[in-house]
C-alpha cells in the first residue's frame, strides 16, 4: 500500500467504527471544557469526569471559581494527581478570563496558551472541540498509534502533530483525532493490546512492531 492508501484505510475504518463520536470529557460549554482538559493532564478522563461535577457544582464559570480559594479548588480535584499545579492553574486563568476577556474563554491559540497551566495540547482541544477550528491534538493515543501505523516516527508529539496534519485532510482533523484515542483505547491499547482484533495495525503497521508483538508472544 502507498502511504495515501494507508492513509484512506485508517479514515475509513474509523468512521465505520465510528460514524458517532463522543467527546470523552464530559462539558457544557467551553470554560467547563476548558478546566476538564487542563485536569485531564497525566489522569484519565474517567477520573476527571468523576470530578467535574463535584468542582462545576461549585463553581461552573470564572466568576465563581476565583470565589474558591486554591486550597478549596485543590481539595476537590486532589483525586485527578498534580492538584497543587492544576489548581493554582484553574484559579489563576480564571481570574486572566475576568480581567482580559470579560470572562469568556478566548478563540486563539495565541490567547489560550498565554493562560497558566495551558499548553499547547488543552488549546488544541478546546480550539477544536468548543470552537469548530480544525487542530489536532495528540495525547498518548495517537502519539502510540501513529507510530504503530509508521505514519510517524514516535520522535515526540509535536513531529506527531506534523504529520498528522500533513498527512490527514484539514477538514477531517477535528474528527479524526477523536475517533483515533476511541480506537486506541478499544483496539490498540499500550497494556493487554491483541494484534488480532487490531485491524489497522494488522493491516498497514510498521513491521518491527509487528514482529515484535508476535515475538513477546511466544515468549
Amino acid at each position: 500500500m502507498t502511504k495515501k492508501e494507508k492513509v484512506n484505510f485508517v479514515i475509513n475504518t474509523l468512521y465505520k467504527l465510528y460514524p458517532e463520536i463522543p467527546v470523552p470529557l464530559d462539558h457544557k460549554d467551553p470554560y467547563t471544557l476548558l478546566i476538564a482538559v487542563l485536569l485531564s493532564a497525566q489522569s484519565t478522563d474517567v477520573r476527571v469526569n468523576k470530578i467535574t461535577p463535584l468542582l462545576f457544582e461549585r463553581a461552573d464559570n470564572p466568576y465563581d471559581m476565583v470565589k474558591l480559594s486554591v486550597e478549596e479548588i485543590r481539595d476537590i480535584i486532589k483525586p485527578v494527581g498534580l492538584s497543587p499545579m492544576k489548581s493554582k492553574g484553574i484559579h489563576g486563568l480564571s481570574e486572566i478570563l475576568i480581567e482580559k476577556h470579560d470572562g469568556k474563554v478566548p478563540k486563539s491559540f495565541e490567547a489560550l496558551e498565554a493562560l497558566p497551566a495551558v499548553g499547547h495540547k488543552t488549546a488544541s482541544v478546546v480550539m477544536s472541540q468548543a470552537f469548530g477550528v480544525p487542530a489536532f491534538p495528540v495525547d498518548t493515543h495517537i502519539h502510540r498509534l501513529m507510530y504503530r501505523w509508521n505514519l510517524s516516527n514516535g520522535k515526540n508529539v509535536v513531529q506527531t502533530e506534523k504529520d498528522a496534519k500533513r498527512l490527514f485532510p484539514k477538514e477531517l482533523w477535528n474528527e479524526l483525532h477523536l475517533q483515533i484515542i476511541w480506537y486506541g483505547r478499544e483496539y490498540s491499547p499500550a497494556r493487554g493490546w491483541d494484534l488480532e482484533k487490531d485491524i489497522i495495525t494488522k493491516t498497514i503497521g510498521r513491521k518491527s512492531v509487528i514482529n515484535e508483538y508476535y515475538k513477546q508472544k511466544k515468549s
